[in-house]
């Protein structure tokens, strides 16, 4: 293996990230393999184009290289025999993030996705290997950002934010141009400004999107299919949170086909989290990128299908009724899931204050979580945090590290009755962290031009007004239940719109529809936390599984009277 270019963070950890298998390892994979031969110039694979899956190299060297849409190609490493090609996104069959090039005659052995995921299970220490691998690859490209989508559009402005964000919390490398200061970036934009777009985003394949929403912009990177899905799932998830991933996990180690679907990301709130610390196992504290993204690899391990984002529109029975038949899950995009039984795990939206002025400026300065992204904007400003529970001390004190002051607005009367003692404790050990208390967001000033500009407080007991210039506003106040898919009431609600499960002759976690589960923030009585999502979503599989045998017993029923 010849380091070509690459990160100091990848020199460091080039065994575990390019290792050379063995004799005995090599023989392991080849049960899963098939050979394969390439000349001199051929392409093993391309950026852009969904791939083989994992390749090993048994004779013959290869060169990896990234290609962005601006027709760069930078090499990165040119890998020998005993080596293997291929990223985290191979565990999924997605498209290729690298070219690779055979420099000369090449044999190698081509191990599908689904080949790939079984190597795992059957090979724990070789897996291990593998998968370490193929995930630090991810984040290498994700650290260079030469691979993937280039965003065009002035830093910091909301529509270039929306999809850093997009892709960040998806894994996805990505990189930004501002044609205000990067002559390269501004030779494209000219050339679209009769059409005043706000961005522009550059796949890999050259194709330039003006404006796109997150769901063109994953169809052109090939991160989403369009065509019909034409088999019934065991189980189909709503929601890919804590909750959500975790149901994942174990439905499909235990066998079950599983396919999840989430409108945004992996993760859900929790994903948004720049720490959390008080999560079992980990005494240091884990972002919530971080955590999500170990639960979302290892879920593809276990041949999870994700759609991401695909927004569903709907959850109904099979019509006419039958008895054992599919619930259908309706996507916004026309396609329908069909599936044995479905977990709603949607989790909840934090609320909309009643602010003059916050819909024209959602995007441009009002934030609803606080990644390095929002960070980086915030840089030696003040900024004005609404809410009171732990994502906004998380948020609090994350933001701390980057802004000159926080300035914490708390409509209770402090933090201990809704915020855990180690933030508490946190956020008063922080100089630059104030919490004022008996206070809501009234005003917004600025425009969708300029951005936000200014932020007005009422103290709710006094009435009195105070007024701050801010370029950056978190929210992070209440909760509200996910469930637009359920709005024809078919599933029971409770008065805040929580998904009422347990009833009388259904299982804990059971909605009163048969099939119909719910796990997490969107369940009615359940604890607002990460482990405690976890471990509902752990804890609904066996319940799920009850609920297949006796579906497989009423399927079997009209078989036997013919």
């Amino acid at each position: 293996m010849d380091q070509l270019n690459i990160t100091p963070s990848m020199v460091n950890r080039a065994d575990q990230i390019f290792p050379t298998l063995g004799e005995s390892d090599i023989a392991r994979v080849a049960r899963f393999g098939v050979p394969a031969s390439y000349n001199p110039g051929d392409y093993l694979f391309r950026a852009g184009e969904v791939g083989p899956g994992l390749l090993l190299l048994i004779s013959g060297t290869v060169t990896i290289s990234q290609r962005n849409g601006l027709g760069h190609v930078v090499p990165i490493v040119r890998q020998g025999a005993g080596e293997f090609l291929g990223e985290v996104g191979q565990l999924s069959g997605a498209p290729a993030l690298v070219d690779a090039r055979a420099e000369e005659f090449v044999e190698a052995l081509v191990v599908s996705p689904e080949k790939l995921r079984q190597v795992l299970i059957a090979e724990a220490d070789l897996g291990e290997r593998l998968t370490r691998a193929l995930i630090l690859r991810r984040v290498a490209l994700i650290e260079t950002g030469a691979a993937g989508a280039v965003l065009i559009g002035p830093e910091g402005r909301g529509e270039v934010v929306r999809l850093q964000t997009y892709l960040r919390r998806n894994g996805q490398p990505y990189r930004v141009m501002d044609p205000t200061s990067n002559p390269e970036a501004k030779v494209i934009w000219d050339q679209y400004k009769d059409r005043r777009p706000s961005l522009l985003a550059i796949c890999p394949n050259g194709s330039v999107l003006i404006d796109p929403d997150e769901l063109e912009l994953a169809a052109c990177l090939g991160l989403i299919g369009s065509g019909p899905i034409d088999r019934e799932f065991d189980l189909a998830i709503v929601g890919a949170g804590p909750a959500g991933l975790a149901a994942a996990v174990y439905a499909a180690s235990e066998g079950l086909d599983v396919v999840v679907m989430d409108h945004r990301s992996y993760g859900g709130q929790a994903g948004a989290s720049a720490r959390i610390e008080n999560y079992l196992g980990f005494p240091t504290g884990i972002s919530g990128q971080a955590l999500s993204g170990r639960a979302y690899i290892q879920a593809q391990k276990f041949g999870v299908h994700f759609l991401i984002p695909a927004k569903v529109e709907s959850l109904a029975l099979e019509l006419p009724p039958v008895p054992g038949g599919s619930k259908v899950v309706r996507l916004a995009d026309g396609r329908v899931i069909r599936s044995k039984a479905v977990i709603v795990a949607t989790g909840a939206s934090y609320r909309r204050p009643d602010a003059e002025n916050l819909a024209a400026l959602e995007g441009r300065g009002v934030w609803y979580w606080a990644s390095p992204i929002e960070a980086k904007l915030c840089r030696n400003e003040h900024v004005v945090l609404v809410g009171g529970g732990n994502s906004a001390g998380q948020a609090a004190v994350y933001l701390s590290g980057h802004a000159s002051k926080v300035t914490m607005l708390v409509r209770g009367a402090g933090l201990s009755a809704t915020m855990s003692q180690y933030l508490i404790d946190r956020i008063a050990g922080a100089s630059n962290i104030e919490v004022l208390a008996r206070k809501e967001i009234s005003v917004l000033h600025g425009d969708s031009s300029t951005g936000l500009t200014a932020v007005t407080w009422v103290d709710v007991v006094s009435g009195e007004t105070t007024s701050a210039s801010v370029r950056n506003l978190f929210l992070f106040i209440g909760a509200v239940p996910e469930t637009d898919a359920l709005s024809d009431r078919s599933v029971s609600l409770d008065p805040a719109g929580f998904v009422v499960t347990g009833a009388e002759g259904r299982a804990p976690l059971e909605s009163n529809i048969p099939g119909v589960f719910a796990v997490g923030d969107v369940r009615s009585g359940s604890v607002k936390r990460v482990g405690a999502g976890i471990g509902e979503g752990a804890a609904v599989v066996a319940q799920v599984h009850q609920y297949l045998q006796q579906l497989a017993e009423q399927r079997r029923i009209p078989e036997v009277q013919e």
